[in-house]
């Protein structure tokens, strides 16, 4: 018998039970619409994901359950279609015996779940708890639920189908136990978030378990932004063999119908891969667009230099928002170059934004006078060059306040991560929109969104922006190999020690300098009080600064170079 299974690629909103309900409801109805009998909605589609320490608030529950009958409520019309739809969920039984109780922060949880729901004409008729319990990089789902090893499987149209959650397919026992059970066909409902080359692990992940069960999988993720986080979509079902039969594209929001015949799925539209460059562009762009709508501002403020860096950061808030929501500022002082404002000018008219000069001569020559009588016998130094960026801050904060739209800093993760950035300066701001992209990355994504004819516009950064030294135009003749190792050399010693967790041994051994290793290690190091300060940004590597990276700031260790 043929049943066809719609896998609902949503992006919610954390704490939106109404709207994420919405947005269930209504892939519901095109999923009838479209003959089919199961829908496979993410995991924790109806709360959001990740929902962080609102798991620790019993109302939080309690509003996910009302929500959950509202959803099996709005769900009667459509007769005979299967819904399995993720959602935290309390449950009394397990722990303290009232589902109000208080949840006691730093004590394992016993009685709150990551779990999945079954709702059929307008019932929950099952649910599905997690077992495998993700708490490493972005995740600490330790913290807020308990597992429980129990597996679920219900009958379509003589078919079983097994759930499991996300990381319980990434280990061996979940889908064993529910291949024991009976399963034929596994559902796993995921909030999978995004980095670079994630889309192949998950891919290899799930063939291990078919080779292990001999189980086709039908994998259905989120998509979307919750703060740094994003997921990509790029749901997929694998047969039995392993072989992609059917595949959504990424970052884009929507639904697709797969039809099995009983437990084989048929083949049918499997979405391109997007080269490295194209999945991080797009990760940026649903970064800002979801950050900035998801929050209610109005748009988004930059401060353009006449950088690669900021160039870069306007271009995606422009196919973000729309170049009517963006407003770039120009603020030149003595030691900026006539060709950064040229280029400026030239590269907010191409893309169509509102721009501005404001000079910071006056302001800074006022900051000099009067500090002359603190500063007297004392050289200028990066003193001096730091006032000039907080000057810029400043003026970028206080068009924020008083028009409402928030400021997208522009430090790429290089610079961070060396502390080559201003406290309360170029780091004042709302959102970092790169702070997880290395610059030789900077100037790859710029290359990428000046030739994508997916864009209306092309060609959008001027070529001279990606072809001058990078400069902070903070003194006279500057440039960022002044003060920093090239950067193709920085960027690599940042990945190997930071990203991969390799010794400094390793990476001298593998040809860098001893004196670069040293010092990007060493600037790492010094630095961690200054990245502590700095607002969250998109994540794109596995290993990101903030969630991901949790160093000591006060710490007396330095790693031996043998």
């Amino acid at each position: 018998m043929k049943t066809r299974i719609a896998l609902a690629q949503l992006n919610v909103t954390v704490g939106d039970f109404a709207g994420n309900v919405a947005k269930i409801v209504a892939a519901a109805r095109a999923a009838h619409n479209d003959g089919a009998k199961l829908l496979v909605a993410p995991e924790l589609a109806l709360s959001g994901y990740p929902p962080e320490d609102l798991l620790l608030r019993p109302a939080f529950y309690a509003a996910s359950a009302a929500a959950l009958a509202d959803l099996a409520e709005q769900l009667k019309p459509f007769a005979g279609l299967h819904v399995v739809v993720g959602h935290p969920h309390r449950d009394a039984a397990h722990g303290h015996g009232k589902a109000n109780a208080p949840i006691e922060r730093g004590v394992p949880p016993v009685d709150t779940f990551n779990a999945a729901s079954l709702i059929v004409d307008g019932k929950v008729t099952g649910t599905y708890l997690k077992q495998d319990l993700p708490n490493s990089e972005v995740f600490d789902e330790k913290r807020y639920f308990a597992s429980d090893p129990k597996p679920f499987v219900f009958e379509l149209d003589g078919v079983k189908y097994g759930v499991v959650i996300c990381e319980d397919v990434w280990h061996a026992p979940a889908a064993q136990q529910a291949k024991a059970a009976g399963a034929q066909v596994l559902l796993i409902p995921n909030g999978s978030p995004y980095h670079l080359n994630k889309e192949a692990v998950r891919v290899d992940i799930l063939r291990a378990r078919i080779r292990e069960t001999g189980l086709p999988m039908v994998y259905v993720n989120m998509v979307g932004a919750q703060d740094e986080l994003v997921f990509d979509g790029g749901s997929f079902v694998l047969d039995s063999q392993g072989e992609m039969v059917a595949k959504m594209p990424q970052f884009e929001e929507g639904h697709a119908i797969v039809e099995f015949d009983g437990a084989r799925p048929v083949p049918t539209t499997v979405a391109p891969e997007l080269s490295l460059e194209a999945q991080v562009y797009a990760a940026l762009v649903m970064g800002v667009r979801d950050y900035i709508n998801k929050n209610g501002f109005p748009g988004a403020l930059i401060g353009l230099s006449g950088g690669v860096d900021s160039a870069l950061v306007l271009a995606v808030a422009c196919d973000a928002l729309g170049a009517e929501r963006v407003r770039a500022v120009m603020m030149p002082s003595r030691y900026t170059a006539d060709i950064s404002t040229t280029d400026a000018a030239e590269m907010a008219r191409r893309v169509g934004v509102r721009y501005d000069e404001i000079a910071i001569a006056p302001m800074f020559d006022a900051f000099r006078s009067s500090l002359a009588d603190e500063f007297a016998g004392r050289a200028e130094d990066a003193t001096e060059e730091n006032i000039q960026a907080r000057i810029r801050g400043t003026l970028l904060m206080a068009l924020s306040n008083k028009f409402g739209s928030i400021v997208l800093t522009t430090g790429n993760k290089s610079e961070m991560a060396v502390g080559y950035c201003t406290l309360y300066g170029d780091m004042a701001g709302g959102f970092a929109v790169i702070k997880d992209i290395a610059k030789t990355l900077v100037y790859r994504l710029c290359h990428y969104r000046n030739a994508a004819t997916t864009f209306p516009k092309q060609d959008i950064i001027p070529e001279r922006i990606l072809t001058r030294a990078p400069s902070a135009e903070l003194r006279e003749n500057q440039t960022d190999q002044d003060s920093l190792p090239p950067y193709e050399v920085l960027d690599a010693i940042m990945r190997m020690y930071m990203e991969e967790d390799r010794s400094l041994a390793e990476i001298i051994a593998a040809g860098y300098a001893v004196d670069d290793v040293k010092r990007v290690t060493r600037l790492i190091k010094i630095n961690e009080y200054k990245r502590r300060q700095a607002p969250i940004g998109i994540r794109v590597t596995h290993r990101a600064f903030g969630r991901d990276w949790r160093y000591p700031i006060t710490s007396r260790y330095t790693e031996p170079v043998e």
